[in-house]
């Protein structure tokens, strides 16, 4: 679903660090995998992930949240203790099928090409798709029996600025799937950072680089970037200067948008 006729408004983003951002969409209020902990070591199969700053905002700062768009809920970089604490006091919590049965509550999973109407604050409707991502390189039967299944997520509405929202995903494959569907967008909100184990698929990238999300910008047809999942956790190996250089390089750094922070 292209957008069409005068060039819509775009949304604010306010980028909280990690995966966590903000926006207002139709009058409802967004939250993308919400992690609020404080810096901090997480022990999980295979080794630790060690987060190593602290949110902008703490989810009393946040005012109401109306819904979660969570990729995926077994990683504590996606989902921390705060940010699961925070989820009891969400309407709503749009996830994958499995991440759907075992949170419960006001969870609901979405499995591909699966849409949610959502009634809008300011009257008509909002539709989520729940969108194909892949976290790690190679076919996605290969790589969900190690990284698990995954979620992104576009949002659209009459009048309203098509969004993408990737999650964790570091296939452009999908993203080609994605463009063909809903393309062009009007902000895609990229996961990025670039983040490997050496435990894991042989060291391979298993959410995009930033050349990667240059590229995925330019498969979506995407007219704002919002970059997140790029800073506060030791396990991504780039940041903000190598999105900034990547964007420039590719000749769409009148795309990027580092966000609203604080």
């Amino acid at each position: 679903m292209a957008s069409s006729g005068a060039p819509i408004e775009q949304i604010p983003v306010r980028v909280l660090g990690g995966p966590t951002a903000l926006f207002e969409y139709g009058g409802l209020r967004f939250l993308t995998d919400p992690t609020f902990d404080a810096p901090g070591e997480y022990h999980v199969p295979g080794g630790r992930l060690t987060k190593t700053a602290p949110p902008s905002a703490t989810p009393a700062d946040l005012g109401r949240i109306d819904v979660v768009l969570l990729s995926h809920d077994e990683h504590p970089d996606n989902l921390d203790h705060a940010g699961r604490a925070l989820l009891a006091d969400v309407p709503l919590t749009l996830t994958t099928p499995g991440g759907g049965q075992r949170l419960g509550g006001g969870a609901r999973g979405l499995a591909d090409w699966e849409s949610v109407e959502l009634d809008r604050r300011d009257g008509g409707t909002i539709t989520v798709t729940g969108v194909p991502a892949v976290h790690g390189p190679g076919p996605r039967e290969e790589v969900e029996p190690i990284t698990g299944q995954v979620v992104g997520f576009v949002l659209t509405g009459e009048g309203l600025p098509t969004v993408y929202v990737s999650g964790d995903n570091a296939s452009l494959d999908a993203v080609r799937e994605i463009a063909d569907r809903f393309g062009p967008v009007d902000t895609a909100v990229l996961f990025a950072g670039g983040p490997r184990f050496s435990v894991l698929f042989d060291g391979r990238l298993i959410v995009l680089d930033s050349a990667q999300a240059v590229e995925a910008a330019g498969i979506l047809g995407a007219r704002r970037v919002v970059p997140v999942h790029y800073d506060s956790w030791a396990h991504f190996t780039e940041g903000r200067d190598d999105l900034v250089a990547a964007f420039a390089a590719g000749g769409l750094l009148d795309r990027l948008d580092l966000g609203d922070r604080p």
